[in-house]
This record gives C-alpha cells, sequence and structure tokens, in this order.
C-alpha cells in the first residue's frame, strides 16, 4: 500500500510541478510576447482556469505527502518525506500570501479596466512564482529521492 501512496504522490506532485515550471518558462512568455492586449487577457484567462484548478492539486499533493509520511514513518527516507511536505507548506503559504491577491486582480482584468501598474503586478506575480517554482522543485526532488 505504501509503494501505491508513494507512485501516486510522485506523479500528482511531478505532473503539477510540470506545469508550474511550464507556466514560468515557457506559457508566461509566450504571453509577454503577444502584441496588444493578447498577453494581458491570455494571462488573465489562465488566472481564472488555473487558479481554479491549483488550489486542489496543492493541497491534494500535501494531503498525499501526509499520508506516505504517516504510513511509512518507520521508513527509510521519511525524513524526506516530511521535509518535502514542508516544503510544500511552504508553497501554499506563498500562494495565499504573495500570488493568490495578485492573481485574483489579475484574472478580472481587460483592456479596459486594468490598472496602469498592470505590468509591474505581473513580474511581480512572476518573481515570486519563480520562487514558488523552486520551493515545488526540491519538494519534488526530495519526494523523488524518498522513494
Amino acid at each position: 500500500m505504501l509503494e501505491v501512496i508513494q507512485v501516486l504522490t510522485v506523479v500528482i506532485v511531478g505532473v503539477m510541478v510540470g506545469v508550474e515550471f511550464s507556466v514560468a518558462f515557457v506559457v508566461n512568455p509566450i504571453l509577454n510576447a503577444l502584441p496588444g492586449d493578447g498577453g494581458q487577457l491570455g494571462r488573465a484567462h489562465g488566472g481564472r482556469m488555473l487558479g481554479a484548478v491549483m488550489p486542489v492539486w496543492y493541497i491534494t499533493s500535501l494531503v498525499l505527502v501526509a499520508i506516505w509520511a504517516v504510513a511509512g514513518w518507520r521508513n527509510q527516507g521519511t525524513g524526506l518525506t516530511v521535509t518535502a511536505g514542508a516544503l510544500l507548506i511552504v508553497s501554499v503559504v506563498m500562494s495565499v500570501l504573495l500570488l493568490v491577491p495578485i492573481n485574483n486582480r489579475g484574472k478580472t482584468w481587460t483592456p479596459e479596466n486594468r490598472p496602469a501598474d498592470w505590468k509591474q503586478q505581473m513580474n511581480r506575480w512572476d518573481r515570486f512564482h519563480y520562487v514558488r517554482v523552486a520551493v515545488i522543485i526540491a519538494a519534488f526532488a526530495l519526494l523523488v529521492a524518498a522513494a
């Protein structure tokens, strides 16, 4: 049973890391290079779409890591699993305190109602997101090592 939890957790966290990495280093740079209002409209749509999915994904990942840590408490690698869980908690706290407020504003913007500093706000979101991606990559690496 523990092996099933480990594989499921590594796959779910790994795909989440891939999506977040892609947003940071592929999708947003593409959107930022679009002419006119396309980039801002794309980011607003992405904020609505991923803003609905990612909270469930992050919490599910954290719950699976907690189950893994409890189920394998006496096994080798538990320290790595617990540390990965702590990093995922950091990523959730970062998300709630730093990224979600910006995303909640940005997902409602249109070319007609966006603030004058919308690009600066998106750049700030990107910088926080880079840090979050580094944190979840570290958590993923620890989970792989623990498995």
